[in-house]
């Protein structure tokens, strides 16, 4: 499935159409935005939330906001980087490392990239036109298979914070306490759909807990 990033569709348009009702900028900008139209500062607003120019290949669709839902991830082939901290200090050079790797071995960028929390990891997916292709570990980035995983979702929009992970593991967390079919079968991640250029109101992001089928242990005999 390939998305395109650079598409004016409804979603978007509202996406815009709110962020103008919370948006408080600051003294420099307001000034700007008040010699502009409304119409002028909701263009200036949809350009600033795209991500890119390019199509990306999506490796499954996105959770709406605010939705808890069961998906399925298929099998995949991953591309890690590894930090000796947690995801969020200041510089953990993740994103660089698999990149690097990324752009010298001719592989194209996919959507989204998931992040362990701590220690840090990141990973980027080989999307399906570049499975063929002969990629191998290297000291900075691991190659791996992941095995078709089910997993409990929430999809989220704003900034990506450790506060904010934190606030959705935990209403995954009182889902999963309130579910009888499935239980807890991993730690918790997050699942990132933009880059570093997209405003921070506009950001999409997910946080995934792999699940299973809860074990019922069968009843003494009388």
């Amino acid at each position: 499935m390939t998305k395109i990033i650079f598409e004016f569709d409804a979603g978007k348009l509202a996406e815009c159409k709110k962020t103008l009702e919370v948006f408080k900028p600051s003294q420099p900008f307001q000034r700007c935005i008040n010699m502009m139209s409304r119409n002028s500062l909701l263009l200036f607003l949809c350009f600033f939330s795209i991500d890119s120019l390019m199509a990306y290949e999506s490796m499954f669709e996105q959770t709406p906001v605010g939705e808890i839902k069961i998906i399925g991830l298929p099998e995949r082939i991953a591309l890690e980087a590894k930090s000796s901290g947690p995801y969020f200090q200041s510089d953990n050079g993740l994103f660089r490392k698999l990149f690097r790797y990324i752009s010298s071995n001719d592989v194209s960028m996919t959507t989204p990239v998931e992040a362990d929390i701590n220690p840090g990891k990141m990973r980027f997916f080989v999307g399906a036109k570049d499975r063929i292709k002969n990629i191998a570990s290297t000291k900075e980035v691991e190659v791996r298979k992941i095995a078709p995983l089910k997993v409990v979702a929430i999809g989220v929009r704003g900034s990506y914070s450790i506060k904010r992970f934190m606030e959705n593991k935990q209403k995954l967390t009182e889902w999963l306490a309130k579910e009888k079919k499935y239980e807890v079968a991993g730690d918790a991640y997050a699942v990132y759909w933009d880059g570093p250029f997209v405003l921070g109101f506009f950001k999409r992001s997910e946080v995934h807990v792999p699940i299973k089928l809860r074990e019922t242990k069968p009843k003494a005999d009388q």
